[in-house]
């Protein structure tokens, strides 16, 4: 969407006043360009093994791993908040991670065993799912390791099968986080050809090698063991490359693009918002989430306008859809107030 302001003629002023559109609550309203509302955001949702575990996450204040006897009361909760989507991520223990992924691959493992839990309990829920190997692998990295190089073709196939796993457990879309070269288009034809033709598919098509994913990674221990993320994640500096990215995701065969992370990367929302047709869904990470719950603690912000204002910027730049650990309390300060 381009923006275009016509230049005011001298003299405009008194004629010409923006104040007059911002004197009441009702005014504001009426005048509103961007709206928020809770089926645009997306929850998180950390799983793991065991019973009646509830395990606060420290550099997530307020956010869980929730053990799958525990997910019946936080997803019927979520629904009744007007929340409609969830993505899961599950915490896999050490001694079945290992270097190519089987237990990603697993009809009976905690991810798939955790989708079809979500559609027993609301069927209407959709349900995202992470496809990538850091859960799954000894060295934490989101592909084979070979010669402390990650390999992107064994890994595209692994990858296709998790997802077809994931379509036959009942996700609704599949989320490929794992930046990979070509793996969008191996995983549409994979669930082509098993007549999962409904499937969605939302690519990480912009994830960027960031610093603000640290608390994520303790949630799920998926730190990588050695190295970095910055052959397969994106440079930093790089917007081109991001609009390149989901341009080619969308041609083979994405449904919704993604970037990730947020609010330190709203120019690249926008680029890809004008650049590509599908929707663009956008991730506040666990590092945006863990500063301002932090700043908030201290006293130094408020938590609901930061909350909020930050999600609007989200929709400001282009985002279709938000990815986001405040979207339980968005959602319930929704129900409860305005904007205005």
């Amino acid at each position: 969407m381009s923006i275009r302001i016509l230049p005011n003629p001298l003299g405009a002023f008194p004629a010409v006043r923006g104040r007059r559109m911002r004197q009441s609550a009702s005014l504001r309203a009426m005048t509103t360009e961007h709206h928020l509302h809770p089926a645009m955001f997306v929850a998180p949702l950390f799983v793991v093994e065991g019973k009646e575990v509830r395990d606060p996450i420290p550099s997530m204040p307020g956010y869980y791993r929730f053990s799958t006897d525990l997910l019946k009361e936080e997803i019927t909760s979520l629904y009744a908040l007007g929340i409609r989507s969830v993505l899961l991520f599950v915490k896999v223990p050490e001694e079945l991670k290992d270097n190519q992924g089987k237990e990603a691959i697993n009809p009976e493992g905690l991810m798939q065993r955790s989708i079809r839990l979500v559609k027993e309990i609301q069927p209407e829920m959709c349900v995202m799912t992470d496809v990538a190997l850091d859960p799954y692998s000894v060295y934490g990295h989101d592909g084979v390791v070979e010669g402390g190089e990650i390999i992107n073709d064994e890994t595209v196939e692994i990858l296709s099968r998790m997802a077809l796993s994931h379509a036959q457990a009942g996700a609704d879309v599949v989320a490929p986080s794992d930046m990979m070269d070509g793996r969008i288009s191996a995983i549409r034809k994979t669930l082509e050809a098993e007549d999962f033709i409904h499937t969605g598919i939302m690519a990480y098509s912009a994830k960027y090698a960031s610093c603000f994913y640290g608390p994520f990674r303790d949630a799920l221990d998926s730190a990588p063991g050695f190295g970095d993320k910055k052959t397969y994640q994106m440079n930093p500096a790089n917007i081109r490359e991001a609009v390149r990215e989901a341009q080619l995701d969308e041609q083979e065969g994405a449904d919704i693009v993604m970037v990730k992370p947020g609010m330190p990367y709203l120019d690249v929302v926008r680029a890809v918002r004008e650049s590509v047709s599908v929707p663009v869904s956008v991730y506040q990470v666990s590092g945006e989430y863990a500063m301002i719950k932090a700043a908030a603690q201290s006293g130094w912000l408020n938590e609901e306008q930061a909350m909020m204002e930050s999600l609007l910027a989200f929709r400001r730049a282009g985002a279709d859809l938000i990815a986001t650990y405040f979207a339980r309390e968005a959602a319930a300060f929704l129900s409860q107030t305005d904007l205005s």
